[in-house]
């Protein structure tokens, strides 16, 4: 079936808007938010006081968890305040008011605090679910721009996140306010990890895929090859059979064991190339008459990133891994740890 053409009060509809001229003006306004902005959260270190440190002091001291609120924009920077305080030590759920109305407020459990953020300190959503929580006896922190509002007169604890204005030219849209709140938020983490002895190996342990936690966390044995993935040969095994284990493993190198199993050489691919290129016969030699002796070698428990300094500090892209009593137990390629981001 053929497609209609659109109709023209259509076309009018769809026919591109053309945009605003964009001029030097508007990189001056965009500057201008930002030094509003700037001026808001530097304003608002000034106004840090006991009151912030109850906050930190009794944050620090919960036997359970803190639980944000917000509505809206405020609201957002509540889950991201919340998942900063997760991923720094202080445990933290955002629970959206609307819905602790019709049943989510039961994640307020006994040992919780409340931290609710509002620009107004009039949000419905939240005024309305207060006398709940005040029934629940969990303390509750108010992060306002109103120090007259419901939700700051009813708070065991106020912080003020009041700004002279918003960015917007209208004074309407939440730009500087949540910039306050969102700076506010970063600044109680920040003093939580202090007050908590919060570590970078802390900080590792909750976020184990990123690149920090791999580089705390991830060992060698996490990582090495194994098993039958060895390229393993024998001091008697013919450079034949040396290079033929070599291609099938795809290692680029080869770890030679004594009879009792021990590492006692390696025999890498370069090995191979100069050993052309000296045009010796070598038709007869064994893996013992071509290996390098008492080759570097890493232990399982090592760091990931302590085994990635030593090949860059040693230029080497293959390490074997050997147990206490000498015997090869795995193989780490540099091209492992790279892909694995460390």
């Amino acid at each position: 079936m053929p497609l209609k053409k659109p109709s023209p009060a259509n076309a009018r509809q769809i026919k591109q808007i053309q945009p605003k001229a964009v001029s030097k003006k508007t990189l001056e306004l965009a500057c201008k938010t930002l030094r509003l902005e700037a001026d808001a959260v530097a304003e608002l270190s000034t106004r840090l006081d006991d009151k912030f440190l109850n906050a930190v002091s009794l944050i620090a001291s919960l036997k359970g968890k803190l639980v944000v609120s917000g509505m809206g924009k405020s609201g957002i920077i509540a889950q991201k305040i919340a998942a900063t305080l997760t991923s720094t030590g202080t445990a933290a759920v955002f629970m959206h008011p609307s819905e602790a109305a019709h049943g989510d407020l039961g994640v307020v459990q006994s040992g919780d605090a409340v931290l609710a953020l509002s620009k107004s300190g009039a949000t419905e959503e939240l005024t309305f679910i207060l006398p709940a929580l005040k029934s629940l006896g969990v303390p509750i922190i108010a992060m306002v721009g109103n120090l007259r509002s419901a939700l700051a007169l009813h708070a065991d604890i106020t912080l003020d996140v009041s700004v002279k204005k918003e960015a917007d030219k209208f004074d309407l849209a939440p730009t500087a306010s949540t910039t306050a709140m969102l700076a506010l938020g970063d600044a109680l983490a920040v003093a939580l990890m202090d007050v908590k002895n919060f570590t970078p190996t802390d900080f590792a342990q909750n976020h184990p895929s990123g690149a920090l936690g791999k580089r705390l966390t991830m060992r060698v044995a996490d990582i090495m090859a194994t098993g039958g993935k060895l390229p393993l040969v024998r001091e008697t095994d013919s450079l034949t059979d040396v290079i033929l284990e070599m291609t099938a493993k795809r290692f680029g190198v080869a770890l030679v064991v004594s009879r009792t199993g021990n590492l006692t050489g390696i025999f890498t691919d370069g090995d191979l190339r100069r050993l052309v290129v000296s045009g010796k016969e070598f038709s007869r030699l064994l893996a013992k008459d071509v290996m390098t002796k008492a080759p570097k070698v890493v232990a399982p428990a090592l760091l990931a990133k302590a085994c990635l300094e030593q090949m860059e500090t040693y230029r080497i892209t293959q390490l074997p891994v050997c147990d206490t009593t000498g015997k090869p137990i795995g193989i780490v390629h540099l091209h492992d740890l790279i892909s694995m981001g460390l």
